[in-house]
């Protein structure tokens, strides 16, 4: 039976940077990126399928897992993107990417602002943004509302779970197409103990973004930047703020549905995800 995989730390902007290394680094690498609010550990399954054909490492971002906090709240797009940029330059670049949700977003700028860093990129419904599209363009007002809500964490308090499989009702009520069995895995890697119980590890502060963030007009530009080959990846029952037509924005892309699926398509649907994934990974 295969080993499971080690935990190291690189630091990116002062920040350390946790990533879990599957081996095989001889193949080329793979790199695995999640969404918000989770962390390197719920690819656990993606990251076994692949093992044996690359090196395959997943990340935490910044903020989440076991990843460092970010003393000023900066989490926005470009933050995470050389963050994700470090990780690629450790094991080796030109890599091949999949990432998810937020991560994909950030994997999305990341790499039309380092294109070179990049050999392929698969992308899970990561055609968004998490600014509203309502949001004024940048001037006193829109900054003095970003800095009112990131003020107003200063005063929150994290949820407490009085036992960790309180913790994991709560991400399987969240994500009711979870396979159960994988449920106490994904909740062990995202909550930690504290005095009274457990509660989540990311930094609730990931939601305060950053006063300068990429906005969703703007996305397009990194778009038609990217390099590589793109696989755009939607849930037939996904997110309905993804960019669906997204594909006529870059120079090399093509889309592709998951049946049956959610947003967390590779847990709702893994064999039919990896089929999708397998063939495009596997081009030069």
């Amino acid at each position: 039976m295969a080993s499971g995989p080690t935990q190291k730390f690189v630091t990116s902007q002062r920040i350390p940077i946790s990533y879990w290394d599957w081996g095989n680094e001889g193949a080329p690498p793979l790199v695995l990126v999640h969404g918000g609010k989770d962390h390197a550990r719920q690819w656990d399954r993606i990251a076994e399928a692949f093992r044996d054909t690359y090196h395959v490492v997943a990340l935490d971002l910044r903020g989440h897992g076991d990843s460092g906090w970010s003393p000023g709240g900066t989490y926005g797009l470009p933050d995470n993107a050389i963050d994700l940029v470090r990780i690629i330059e450790t094991v080796g670049a030109p890599a091949r990417v999949l990432a998810h949700s937020y991560g994909g977003s950030v994997s999305l700028v990341a790499a039309g602002t380092y294109p070179e860093y990049f050999r392929r990129l698969a992308v899970l419904e990561g055609t968004h943004s998490l600014n509203p599209r309502e949001e004024p363009e940048m001037g006193p007002h829109w900054l003095r509302a970003w800095g009112d809500r990131i003020r107003s964490y200063e005063a929150s308090t994290p949820r407490l779970y009085p036992t960790i499989e309180a913790a994991a009702e709560r991400i399987a009520e969240a994500n009711p197409r979870l396979p159960a069995d994988f449920v106490p895995h994904i909740t062990s890697y995202a909550a930690k103990p504290v005095e009274g119980g457990f509660v989540w590890k990311y930094d609730w502060w990931v939601n305060g973004r950053t006063s300068m963030e990429v906005r969703r007009e703007e996305l397009p530009r990194f778009w038609a930047a990217v390099a590589c080959p793109v696989l755009l990846v939607f849930a037939r029952q996904g997110q309905r703020n993804q960019v669906h037509d997204a594909a006529k924005h870059f120079r090399d892309a093509r889309t592709a549905y998951i049946e049956d699926a959610g947003h967390w398509m590779h847990h709702d649907q893994p064999a039919a995800t990896l089929d999708v994934l397998r063939p495009f990974l596997a081009e030069d």
